[in-house]
């Protein structure tokens, strides 16, 4: 199986090294230096410093020549840049193959998930979302995890499922593609809520309760938004969840606990070479809850955080605020 994956940061490498295992596998990096040292070296020093990559994996810094003959591509690179690449794609890929999405987030103005972009670009193609508790250093020093690969055909994601699983990285099938990109975009959002409270050192009863209430504004609004309650119970909605917002590997909660700590966010985001896709995602989430009439206060405080309307010690008032519903747990 040709396989190719977009995107040389940390989750593509990693992707791309689990796939590398049994399949030849190419790896697309913006970068040409990047690209040659992966090949070379075997190693990605600015993602995934320490850490020994197979070598069988082989990258590029040509496009074309990275697509043409695949048979499947994972798109890795960041939403904010995923229409233009995939767009710059388009012509060298072959007709049919799946198309899997490995960004968690929306497209702004859009509010189009990512596999609605593939979609859109490549019709006919069988667009699919990889989502789940992956954090990439875990996997790439051997630590067991687990993953959804979800498309709405079973039989391709069945497929899919073969060429990445391996002892060390299980991975499930799912048909709910709109739940499992929901749940793996608006963690992130709780994340920076999260990191927010473990900043201002609110002690983990109060973390604790903003991942659980959390946890039922994703669902609301994937659910509204056409997914499956399930799929929020699941690796996609609270495995996502959880591993984002307690480990010190989380961009997003890095975010909220520096922002707790008193920092202005455009200088945490600065000094970061890694996407923290949920700044971007507040902004569409309140736009999407406006859009489905779904009532989701942490994720609006947080939208307010970002959008420079209030700080964040102002916001961890608001953060357990959740209007008159009831808790069915």
């Amino acid at each position: 199986m040709r396989v190719t994956v977009l995107g040389a940061g940390s989750w593509g490498t990693t992707v791309a090294s689990l796939l590398a295992v049994k399949n030849q596998t190419t790896l697309w990096a913006r970068n040409t230096e990047a690209a040659r040292e992966i090949t070379r070296e075997h190693t990605n020093s600015r993602y995934l410093s320490g850490y020994r990559l197979p070598e069988s994996l082989r990258a590029t810094d040509d496009l074309a020549e990275a697509v043409d003959g695949a048979d499947v591509i994972f798109v890795g690179v960041p939403t904010h840049g995923f229409r233009v690449a995939l767009e710059a794609a388009k012509p060298h890929v072959r007709a049919w193959i799946p198309v899997v999405s490995l960004s968690k987030g929306f497209e702004q103005g859009s509010l189009l998930r990512m596999t609605e972009v593939i979609s859109e670009l490549l019709p006919g193609h069988p667009a699919g979302v990889l989502s789940g508790p992956n954090l990439a250093k875990e996997i790439m020093s051997g630590a067991a995890a687990a993953s959804v690969i979800a498309t709405a055909d079973l039989e391709v994601a069945r497929q899919l499922q073969r060429i990445l699983q391996s002892a060390r990285f299980r991975v499930y099938t799912n048909h709910d593609v709109i739940g499992c990109e929901v749940g793996g975009a608006l963690k992130n959002v709780v994340a920076i809520a999260t990191g927010i409270a473990q900043g201002l050192s609110t002690g983990d009863n109060t973390r604790s309760a903003v991942i659980t209430r959390g946890l039922a504004e994703l669902t609301r609004l994937g659910v509204a938004m056409g997914g499956e309650p399930a799929t929020f119970a699941g690796l996609a909605g609270m495995g996502d969840l959880i591993a984002t917002c307690v480990s010190p590997q989380s961009r997003n909660r890095y975010v909220g606990e520096q922002l707790g700590l008193g920092r202005d966010l455009a200088e945490i985001l600065d000094e970061m070479h890694m996407v923290a896709e949920g700044v971007k995602t507040a902004v569409t989430v309140h736009e999407l809850a406006a859009r489905h009439q779904v009532e989701m206060p942490i994720s609006e405080e947080i939208y307010r955080v970002v959008s420079g309307q209030i700080k964040p010690a102002m916001a961890y008032r608001g953060l357990l605020h959740s209007g008159h519903e009831s808790d069915p747990g």
